[in-house]
């Protein structure tokens, strides 16, 4: 691994209630993109979120040094490496994915559909999860030996691994149930845009762009808006992720499109006084995911 390879913990939360004692009792969530990690236990009991980290990833120059940094993460960490949890969720960030209709897919050929979207290679398994509301099948890689190395730390509790794009989308189909059909929601991910549109219930656009300049965030949005027919002065926005009413983002956003809100955390989760240091709209990707199910 290279010298410089290491990892930072941004944020830190854990909750008066939570108890090492009582793991077998927990839900664990783990998010993994390329650059960043999080982290967050959730009681059976209550549905409370009781503990939640978030780690920024030095930029590394292979998988070999992703793996190996994870691996000295786990090793550090008081709980992650505990094999006893009633439940663990993986969430893996990537552009290697592809959604299908689940009465269209033939699981034997998961790796054909996923090169329509993406290259993989030999040393990358195909998986799969669903959402089950709008009976989608979303295919996607992940790393062998990532697989197989969480898979050989959890062996003992059920393990599931999904795609971050299935939990954002199941999180917007919750939170469009209490908002108005011509609404656009937006997920500002480090490096990365998604963009949702959901309509009676229904998905009708997904879609993430990595974005390398800041000019292409209003660029994307507004090419989308457009093939939704969508007007900008009377449709809605719902903002997630890593942005602010006074990051350049938003005030770039406000200057095309009149109707802009920040967006809330799901509804199903419960939060304690101590997550109130953390903004509403931050995290969306990751409290969505205690929403799927295998």
């Amino acid at each position: 691994m290279s010298a410089n390879a290491n990892y930072k913990l941004i944020k830190k939360i854990k909750d008066d209630r939570f108890d090492e004692d009582k793991l077998h009792q927990y839900r664990l969530l783990v998010q993994l993109g390329v650059r960043d990690f999080q982290v967050a236990v959730v009681a059976e009991s209550d549905k409370r979120l009781l503990f939640f980290e978030d780690y920024i990833l030095s930029d590394l120059n292979s998988y070999t040094e992703l793996l190996a940094l994870i691996k000295n993460l786990f090793e550090a960490h008081p709980v992650l490496q505990a094999g006893f949890w009633k439940e663990v969720k993986v969430s893996i960030k990537n552009n290697k994915f592809v959604h299908v209709p689940t009465h269209l897919v033939e699981l034997s050929a998961s790796t054909d559909y996923l090169k329509f979207n993406a290259a993989i290679d030999e040393t990358e398994a195909t998986l799969s999860c669903q959402n089950l509301n709008i009976q989608s099948t979303t295919i996607f890689a992940v790393q062998n030996e990532l697989a197989d190395w969480l898979k050989g730390i959890y062996k003992n509790t059920k393990l599931t691994f999904f795609h971050q794009s299935t939990a954002l989308i199941e999180g917007v189909l919750a939170y469009s149930k209490k908002v108005n059909s011509n609404t656009l929601y937006i997920y500002v991910d480090r490096f990365k845009l998604h963009i949702l549109s959901v309509k009676n219930g229904q998905l009708i656009y997904y879609n993430q762009f990595v974005i390398k300049q800041f000019a292409e965030y209003v660029k994307y949005i507004m090419l989308v808006m457009k093939g939704l027919d969508m007007d900008q002065a009377t449709s809605e926005i719902i903002l997630w992720g890593y942005i602010g009413k006074s990051s350049p983002h938003y005030l770039e956003f406000i200057k095309y499109i009149r109707n802009v809100n920040f967006g809330s955390r799901p509804t199903h989760l419960g939060f304690g006084y101590l997550f109130d240091e953390l903004q509403e709209h931050h995290f969306f990707d990751l409290y969505s995911l205690d929403l799927l199910s295998a």
